[in-house]
């Protein structure tokens, strides 16, 4: 078994040496004099699953500097060594939430050794955690959708597309637990099931509703709820959802301020509504960047920094030229003009199998548009 690593952070190099040897049987120690040497290892792309600093350093203290670690590797357990002196401001620290434990100075090994333990089995708890939801519980909700969308595929128009932007605006402003808004973005169709076929296309395409189909959306956070109600650990992503809902600002059922992750599903639902009216990305991207009185300018920004038309090249296929991870340009039809696959969707082996099954049974109408690396 890998052993923990962990970074020591002194502005006494003789303390640190005495940690080293302190600690390197148990532990891969770095050492670092300063709090901006010490950022600079994460900056080199180093990762540590215990930091422990002392408090009194020149230019950072060890408060801030664990306060910049809780930022930029939230992971990271973070452990403070403290003098007297220095108590009040240590433990205003663990009340803020930065540390994990403050321990007071000098600091006896057989204390400093199991209080680093604790920490690297508190990290190794939440990595774990976060392996569970952002790889099992997102894979099965993946899953879901794909298998959702196979029956209704009117519905989950663009998803694909939808999906990748949302995870990409996420990762571009930097949002903490980034997984709900992936998880979000994938379940935000699922209530659209209960929707008549044509309701569904208004809904897409940004046609004005009739008062019982405003009706019927005004519902979809409820019908959403209730599909995730068994499923635990996903009380950001409901809230999400109950923001992201059409109209969900004037249904006036929750007037709280939607999280950042309804925020961008909501500026992304905008976009793909302007580019099925126009039919030009480029168009819609500056008709939703001039609605600054409905969003954040920062995120407008972020919205058109990733979202800009890159270079793809389009080919017309047939059903057996198609490979998993294409993304369909145009609706796929059979040749009874049931709609199959809905534009924007990425394919899949459950997806092509469908497809090849319908070719052989009914007929597709083919070439298949789809878009490809150049």
């Amino acid at each position: 078994m890998n052993r923990p690593r962990i970074l020591c952070v002194d502005d006494e190099p003789n303390v640190l040496e005495g940690l080293q040897r302190n600690l390197r049987k148990k532990f891969e120690v770095s050492t670092s004099t300063s709090g901006d040497a010490a950022l600079a290892l994460l900056d080199a792309g180093q990762t540590f699953e215990v930091v422990v600093s002392d408090m009194r350093m020149p230019s950072m203290n060890g408060a801030v500097l664990l306060s910049r670690f809780r930022e930029r590797a939230p992971d990271t357990v973070r452990l403070l060594l403290t003098g007297y002196a220095e108590i009040d401001a240590a433990i205003a620290a663990v009340n803020q939430g930065q540390l994990f434990r403050f321990l007071t100075k000098p600091c006896a090994p057989e204390v400093l050794i199991p209080a680093i333990e604790a920490a690297a089995t508190q990290y190794r708890l939440v990595t774990a955690e976060r392996v569970l939801l952002e790889q099992t519980l997102v894979g099965s909700i993946r899953a879901l959708t794909e298998a959702l969308a196979l029956a209704r595929p009117e519905v989950f128009v663009g998803q694909a597309r939808q999906h990748e932007r949302a995870r990409k605006l996420a990762e571009y402003l930097k949002v903490p637990d980034r997984w709900h808004v992936e998880v979000s973005s994938m379940l935000a169709s699922v209530g659209y099931v209960v929707l008549p076929a044509d309701v569904v296309a208004k809904v897409h395409t940004g046609v004005a509703l009739e008062p019982a189909e405003r009706d019927m959306v005004k519902r979809l956070p409820q019908v959403a709820e209730r599909v995730l109600s068994h499923i635990p650990r996903l009380e950001n992503v409901k809230a999400v959802l109950r923001h992201h809902a059409p109209d969900a600002a004037s249904s006036g059922e929750d007037a709280s301020e939607p999280p950042v992750g309804a925020s961008i599903l909501n500026v992304l639902r905008d976009l793909a509504v302007a580019e099925a009216r126009t039919g030009d990305t480029a168009l819609a991207i500056k008709e939703v960047k001039a609605r600054t009185d409905k969003y954040d300018p920062s995120l407008l920004q972020a919205m058109e920094a990733v979202c800009e038309p890159s270079a793809q090249e389009l080919r017309r296929l047939r059903v057996t030229e198609l490979r998993s991870g294409m993304v369909f340009a145009a609706d796929v039809k059979a040749q009874t003009g049931l709609l199959l696959v809905a534009r924007g969707q990425r394919a899949t082996e459950p997806l092509l199998e469908r497809l090849r099954n319908f070719a052989l049974r009914v007929g597709i109408v083919e070439p298949i548009l789809c878009e490809t690396d150049p």
